[in-house]
C-alpha cells in the first residue's frame, strides 16, 4: 500500500506537464490538449478503449466475419476494380483458404509493391464482400523468407485517439509514463484512505493503472471490453467518488444562495393552457405543479426534468417560462445545436407570442447591427424569453431581470457551463432559477447519484396517438432487400436515415465508414438524392444538410451517430441502423427516436454483422419495448461488452473513465465513500476532486 503523501504540495504526474516526457514536442502536446491531456496524469487516466490479441496467427481457412485476426499470406493476384469508386483488390493464400485485401486508397507504388509472390503478414477485421471474405485497408508489412517474424507478447492497447495521433505514439508515451511512476512511485498520490480500499476491496491505484496500459497476455479479455476488472472498477469508482464529492459540495453552495420568487398572476398561463390544441398528460401535468412549487421558493431551483423522446417536454418548459414572465422576470433558453433551438424558437412563437409575450433569438451566426438589437432588447427587458445557443454564454450578453434559464439536452453542455449562464442573472446577491430537461432516460437510482445536484422530474408517459416505431432485427447478409426497402419508401413520398456506428480507433476513419457507404448507397439508388453527415464537416454544413433533409431536398440521409439528438423530420420513417450490436441501448433508442414523429407508420431496421449472445439479448429488448425507461433498467442490467464501447459519449457528468450506465452498482458505495471522505478525511476531498475534474471545479465556488 502506497503511503498517504503528507505533503500536498510535492512535485506530482498533474502539475507535470505532458512534454516531460521525452518525444513529446508542442505539437503533439497540441493534440493531445484536444483530448483533454495536459499532463502526465491525465495521460495515465487516457485508458485504451479495447485491446487487440495480435498474439497468434490464424489460418485464412478458419475465418469468421467479425474478428480482428493476424493473418499471414502469399499473394496471388492483384487488380484494380472500377466502378463508382474505384478499388485495389489483393488476393492472398496460405493453403488453408484464401482472402481479399481491399484499399479504396492506394498509390501507383503501393500496387507496385503488392504482386503476386509476395507474403504478407495482415492484421484487420473479417468482413463478407461480394465474392469472398475480406480486410478493409488492413495493417500490413512485408515479410522476408530469411527472417524470423515474432508475433506480439502482450495484449495491444488501443487508445480513443485524434488526428496526427497513432497508435504506436500512444504506446511510447505510456511506456515513459509508467517508467517513470516505476521510479518515483510517489509522484501519483493514493487519496484513497487504506480503510476504503479495503471495505470495498479496491486494488491500488498504481497497480490498476500498470494492468490497464500493459495487460499480460492472459488478461480476461472479455472483463476488460465489460470495463468489469477490477482494475477498472478502481478507477470509476474514484472518479465518481470526486464528481460525487464536488456536486455535494455544490448543492450546499446553491442552498445558502437566493433567488427571486416567481409567483405572479396565473392569467397567462391559464390561456397558453386553454390555447393548447391538446390535453397535457397526468405526468406533464405532475413536472408542472412541481416546477411551479418550486419556481415560487426562495432559493433557486435547480430541476432536472427527464421525458422520453416525444413525452412533451417542450410545453412544460412554456409553462415554466410563463409564470417566471407573469412575476415580471425574463426566461432564457438554451439548446446544444441551432437546429434543436431553432425547433424550440418556433415551438414557443406559435405559443407565447400571441398571448403578448416577446420571443428573441440569439445565436453565433448573429453578427454586428443585428446582433446589437437583439443584445438591446434583452438588456432592457423588452425581450420576455430568448431562445438561442452556446452563443448566450458571451460577455456581451446581459440580461434585465433574468428569473429562469431553461437548459436542454443538459449532457451536451458541463455542469460548469449550465452555472456561467446563472451567473449571467445574477443581481443583488439572487441567481435565476434552472431548469434542465434531457430526452436520455436515466433509471431513478442512477439520477439522483449523477445529478446530485439537483431534483428529479420525470414524464414517464407519452402523448395519446403517438405511434411506436415498429423495430426489426436483420444479418447484414440481407442488405439488398433492405435498399430496396430504402428505395419503396422514398418512392412512397417518405424519407430514410442510414446510420453508421463503426466504432474505429479515430474519427478520421469513423467518417470514412460512413462516406463509403454513402458512396456505395448512392451507386445501389441512383435516383436517390442522398446526403451525408459526419463529424468531421463543420457545424454549418451539418446544419445546412440537416436543413435540406427537413426540407425534403434529400430522400436519404447517411450519417454517424451525430444524429442522436436531432432535429424533428415528421416526413422520414425509416431508420437503418448498421452493427446496433456495438451501440448501447440508451444510444439505440435515441437514434430510433429520430422517427416516428409523423403520421406514418415507421420503422426501424437494426442491421447486425455478428451477434453474441448478449447482444441478441439487449437487440431482442429493441424490438419488444419503445419505453425509454424500460430500456434503460434493460441496459443495465445487461450492462454487456458494448455498451462500453457505446455509451462512453462526453456523458452527462464528462466522465473520462467510469460510465455512469456501465458502473451503477458502484454508486451507493460511491455515496457512502463520499461521506467518510468528507467527514472523516475531509484534506483529502479537494486534491480529489482536482485530480479529476481540474480546472471544472470553478463551478464550486459560484
Amino acid at each position: 500500500m502506497l503511503k498517504m503523501a503528507a505533503n500536498k504540495n510535492k512535485d506530482n504526474l498533474g502539475e507535470m506537464p505532458v512534454t516531460t516526457l521525452q518525444g513529446v514536442g508542442p505539437r503533439n502536446a497540441e493534440r493531445l490538449e484536444r483530448l483533454g491531456i495536459s499532463s502526465v496524469q491525465d495521460l495515465l487516466f487516457h485508458l485504451p478503449s479495447r485491446y487487440q490479441d495480435r498474439t497468434r496467427i490464424v489460418p485464412i481457412g478458419s475465418l469468421r466475419p467479425g474478428e480482428q485476426v493476424v493473418v499471414e499470406g502469399e499473394i496471388e493476384l492483384n487488380d484494380v476494380k472500377y466502378g463508382r469508386r474505384r478499388s485495389l483488390l489483393v488476393q492472398i493464400t496460405d493453403g488453408s483458404g484464401s482472402l481479399i485485401l481491399r484499399f479504396f486508397h492506394f498509390s501507383a507504388v503501393q500496387k507496385g509493391n503488392l504482386v503476386r509472390g509476395v507474403r504478407l503478414r495482415c492484421f484487420g477485421e473479417v468482413r463478407r464482400g461480394p465474392t469472398a471474405l475480406e480486410l478493409i485497408h488492413p495493417e500490413y508489412s512485408r515479410l522476408d523468407d530469411s527472417d524470423e517474424h515474432a508475433v506480439e507478447e502482450t495484449l495491444t492497447p488501443i487508445y480513443p485517439t485524434t488526428e496526427g495521433m497513432h497508435q504506436l505514439s500512444w504506446r511510447s508515451m505510456t511506456e515513459r509514463a509508467l517508467a517513470m511512476l516505476d521510479e518515483q512511485p510517489e509522484l501519483l498520490q493514493e487519496w484513497l484512505p487504506p480503510e476504503l480500499l479495503e471495505r470495498y476491496n479496491l486494488p491500488a491505484l498504481l497497480e490498476s493503472l500498470r494492468f490497464l496500459h500493459r495487460p499480460p497476455p492472459d488478461a480476461p479479455q472479455h472483463l476488460l471490453l465489460e470495463g468489469a476488472h477490477p482494475a477498472q472498477r478502481r478507477l470509476a469508482f474514484e472518479e465518481l467518488l470526486a464528481h460525487q464529492i464536488s456536486l455535494r459540495k455544490l448543492r450546499h453552495e446553491q442552498r445558502r444562495t437566493a433567488a427571486p420568487i416567481l409567483d405572479g398572476e396565473t392569467q397567462l398561463k391559464a390561456a397558453l393552457l386553454a390555447s393548447l390544441p391538446f390535453m397535457l398528460t397526468a405526468a406533464q401535468q405532475r413536472v408542472v405543479a412541481e416546477i411551479s412549487t418550486d419556481l415560487k421558493q426562495q432559493h433557486p431551483m435547480m430541476r432536472l426534468v427527464q421525458g422520453d423522446v416525444g413525452s412533451g417536454k417542450t410545453v412544460v418548459a412554456a409553462l415554466a417560462a410563463i409564470q417566471a414572465v407573469e412575476a415580471g422576470h425574463q426566461v432564457v433558453l438554451m439548446a446544444p445545436t441551432e437546429l434543436l433551438a431553432e425547433q424550440h424558437l418556433r415551438n414557443f412563437q406559435g405559443w407565447l407570442e400571441p398571448l403578448g409575450v416577446k420571443v428573441a433569438w440569439l445565436t453565433g451566426r448573429h453578427k454586428g447591427k443585428k446582433r446589437e438589437q437583439i443584445l438591446a432588447t434583452l438588456a432592457d427587458g423588452s425581450a420576455d424569453v430568448v431562445v438561442g445557443t452556446h452563443a448566450l454564454f458571451q460577455g456581451d450578453v446581459q440580461f434585465h431581470a433574468l428569473g429562469l434559464a431553461i437548459i436542454d439536452e443538459q449532457h451536451r453542455f458541463g455542469v460548469h457551463q449550465r452555472l456561467a449562464l446563472r451567473e449571467k442573472g445574477a443581481e443583488k446577491g439572487r441567481v435565476p432559477h434552472q431548469l434542465i430537461m434531457t430526452a436520455t432516460p436515466i433509471p431513478r437510482t442512477l439520477a439522483m447519484s449523477a445529478y446530485a445536484d439537483l431534483d428529479l422530474s420525470v414524464i414517464d408517459e407519452l402523448p395519446p396517438g403517438r405511434k411506436p416505431v415498429a423495430t426489426v432485427v436483420i444479418p447484414d447478409s440481407r442488405r439488398d432487400e433492405v435498399i430496396s426497402r430504402v428505395r419503396s419508401a422514398c418512392k412512397a413520398g417518405r424519407q430514410a436515415y442510414w446510420v453508421c456506428t463503426l466504432i474505429e480507433e479515430s474519427e478520421a476513419l469513423q467518417c470514412q465508414a460512413a462516406e463509403d457507404t454513402a458512396a456505395l448507397l448512392t451507386e445501389s439508388l441512383p435516383e436517390l438524392s442522398v446526403g451525408l453527415v459526419h463529424g468531421r464537416l463543420k457545424a454549418s454544413e451539418k446544419e445546412q444538410i440537416m436543413l435540406d433533409f427537413k426540407a425534403g431536398k434529400l430522400d436519404l440521409l447517411v450519417a454517424t451517430t451525430v444524429i442522436e439528438v436531432g432535429v424533428d423530420v415528421p416526413n422520414a420513417s425509416l431508420m437503418i441502423i448498421e452493427n446496433p450490436e456495438r451501440l448501447g441501448l440508451a444510444q439505440l433508442h435515441q437514434l430510433r427516436g429520430r422517427v416516428g414523429r409523423g403520421s406514418a407508420e415507421s420503422h426501424c431496421l437494426l442491421m447486425y454483422h455478428l451477434l453474441s449472445e448478449r447482444a441478441r439479448e439487449r437487440l431482442s429488448t429493441m424490438r419488444a419495448t419503445n419505453d425509454g425507461f424500460v430500456i434503460a433498467q434493460k441496459d443495465l442490467e445487461l450492462r454487456g461488452p458494448g455498451e462500453v464501447l457505446g455509451t462512453r459519449q462526453t456523458g452527462e457528468m464528462q466522465l473520462r473513465i467510469a460510465d455512469l450506465i456501465h458502473h451503477q452498482p458502484l454508486l451507493p458505495e460511491v455515496q457512502q465513500a463520499a461521506e467518510i471522505i468528507l467527514e472523516h478525511y475531509p484534506d483529502h476531498a479537494q486534491p480529489l476532486v482536482k485530480r479529476w475534474l481540474g480546472q471544472k471545479t470553478e463551478y464550486g465556488a459560484v
